[in-house]
């Protein structure tokens, strides 16, 4: 999935409470990695950026399913509107329609509903359809909302059967989420296979420290240690960051 902008347009849609989640979350993984690692909090300070760059890939990951949402509602929502089409409603009419029609589909917050509630604001104060679908596409910076506003525009100035070139546009975009969600699910097993293996090392080492600590205390509380323990972690990251580099799929 390629998005016409960055993760950063998308944190705004991150709640309150999955922030705290998040930050929980970070902070139990890097607990974790202290204690199986080094087994002392002096290692704290020095590990600070670990704790940074998982919390950024969590941010990224959680922006990435929050853009996805969208496109779905997204997909919802224009469908809505080449039926509303059809029944013969203006453009106009027709995302006032959608606002309507998206209330029992979504939650209040929903930012779908908060966009079709701004755009239905600013056609009731007289902005032309063309210019609020616009600046639609330029909030969200979304690629399959900036292609329905071009298909959109474009058959408004040229004329013609606007209606049956939207509703061939929605059908489109519409296939196209569709397929990019069943390549998704496809890769589900493989993404939670790489979520294992980033556990597998933890708990190896949590096994031997609970069973035989004794024969891993020559790597706890010594320079020699930490500087192997030091490099094995090192060698994990990278290889957690190639990882996360290979089940991202574009499509």
């Amino acid at each position: 999935m390629k998005s016409g902008t960055g993760a950063s347009l998308w944190l705004q849609d991150i709640r309150k409470s999955e922030y705290i989640f998040g930050v929980l979350k970070t902070t139990a993984v890097f607990g974790a990695i202290i204690y199986v690692f080094y087994g002392s909090f002096a290692a704290v300070p020095f590990l600070i950026p670990v704790w940074f760059l998982y919390m950024r890939d969590w941010l990224a990951d959680t922006a990435k399913k929050k853009e996805q949402q969208f496109r779905e509602q997204f997909r919802d929502s224009i469908q809505e509107m080449a039926a509303a089409l059809k029944a013969g409603y203006s453009v106009e009419n027709a995302i006032r329609e959608v606002s309507r029609a998206l209330v029992p589909m979504y939650e209040k917050d929903a930012r779908i509903r908060r966009e079709y509630d701004r755009m239905s604001h600013q056609l009731d104060m007289k902005m032309p359809a063309v210019n609020v679908l616009e600046a639609f596409a330029g909030r969200t910076g979304q690629e399959d909302v900036e292609d329905f506003v071009n298909v959109f525009a474009a058959a408004k100035k040229n004329g013609g059967d606007s209606i049956l070139i939207i509703r061939n546009a929605v059908r489109i975009i519409g296939e196209k989420i569709d397929t990019e969600k069943e390549i998704q699910t496809m890769t589900a097993s493989k993404k939670l296979e790489f979520e294992i293996m980033c556990a597998v090392p933890f708990l190896m080492i949590l096994y031997m420290k609970l069973t035989f600590g004794d024969f891993l205390d020559v790597l706890y509380g010594n320079a020699a240690g930490a500087v192997i323990m030091t490099v094995c972690l090192g060698i994990y990251i990278a290889a957690y960051c190639l990882g996360r580099k290979i089940i991202r799929i574009e499509v």
